[in-house]
């Protein structure tokens, strides 16, 4: 495509991508999904020949547009540019790139700003979910500078409290697919949950590790990586996914004690690499699971409350949970940070 498109890249959380109007892109869907990979410069190891920066977290797209639905302000379709493959897809939902839309939406006039702080009503395409994203707009100007401090990003930021209701089964039709707080696969104890983000909770142990492992170890580890792929597969079909081989859920995350002032320690594939971190709707799924009689997690968490400090690679991500008079889990907040880093036109 010779002529650009309009486009914001931002960081969200602890990823980063392009923010799109949906009227600005082709309407076609062939269309615009190969005008993403171009832009990305997928299919390539390093995407030398685009904006990707060779990793599925640098590889992102957020597609926004005003909503026409009741008490809703935008809706937002995540796609997941992948950066080997020519595949652009809307499997899953991100709750990082989430951290930015309300931002986005603010900037492009889809939503007036109020003079402290805005809430963005965001309805999540992928997953028909709604997420309420507090931002900051001191004298009616979105900033995002401030002191807020997430793991996995450098420097501060404007605070972005992200509130999320309804999430439970929002890609398997219920928050415990199978029906059990945990199953049996290939003779490995699991649980499988979906509170946003489909998820597959292992216990570490399981596979001879302590959850003290680096990222380079284990994305160097063939035999783990199998051995989880096969798991991965057979749960896919128990999630209500179907065949699950060329999807990026569900996730897989190798949960063991926390080693230091966490809940649990955890280790997520996404699901073929690992995570610098851990996604935020991933994060809102292990949380619930630590609150779960029964499931992997809550066998290892240390639980104080309801603020449950999810341990990971480069930090801790912390989920506060809102619980019914039963002790269910009916809606998890979380505090994520977004930077603007670029707004202009972009070439496919």
């Amino acid at each position: 495509m010779s002529e650009g498109i309009r486009c914001m890249w931002m960081r969200g959380g602890t990823s980063k991508g392009g923010y799109f109007l949906a009227e600005d892109l082709p309407q076609n869907q062939e269309q615009r999904d190969a005008f993403l990979l171009r832009v990305m410069g997928s299919p390539d190891d390093r995407q030398i020949d685009g904006m990707g920066g060779a990793h599925p977290l640098t590889s992102k797209v957020g597609v926004v547009k005003a909503s026409q639905r009741d008490d809703i302000d935008v809706d937002y379709l995540f796609l997941q540019v992948v950066v080997d493959e020519p595949v652009v897809t809307d499997a899953q939902n991100c709750g990082n790139i989430l951290a930015g839309v309300g931002q986005f939406a603010i900037e492009r006039g889809l939503v007036e700003a109020e003079p402290d702080t805005t809430d963005v009503r965001i309805f999540m395409v992928n997953t028909g979910q709604v997420a309420i994203a507090t931002i900051q707009t001191p004298g009616g100007v979105v900033t995002y500078d401030g002191d807020a401090r997430i793991d996995g990003v450098p420097g501060t930021s404007a605070p972005v409290l992200i509130t999320f209701q309804d999430t439970a089964g929002a890609s398997c039709g219920a928050l415990l697919p199978s029906g059990n707080a945990s199953d049996i696969i290939e003779g490995t104890r699991v649980t499988m949950i979906d509170n946003g983000m489909p998820t597959v909770i292992l216990r570490a142990a399981d596979f001879g590790l302590d959850g003290s492992e680096s990222r380079e170890d284990l994305d160097n580890d063939s035999e783990l990586k199998a051995k989880l792929e096969g798991i991965r597969l057979q749960a896919g079909y128990l999630m209500n996914l179907g065949d699950v081989s060329g999807k990026t859920v569900p996730k897989m995350t190798l949960v063991s004690e926390p080693k230091a002032d966490g809940a649990i320690d955890t280790r997520t594939f996404i699901p073929h690499r690992l995570h610098a971190s851990i996604g935020v709707l991933g994060a809102v799924s292990v949380a619930t699971a630590c609150a779960i009689k029964g499931s992997i997690a809550h066998q290892l968490a240390v639980m104080t409350g309801n603020e449950v400090g999810i341990e990971h690679p480069t930090g801790m991500t912390n989920v506060v949970l809102s619980r019914d008079a039963n002790g269910d889990v009916v809606s998890a907040a979380m505090l994520r940070t977004a930077r603007k880093l670029m707004d202009g036109v972009v070439f496919g």
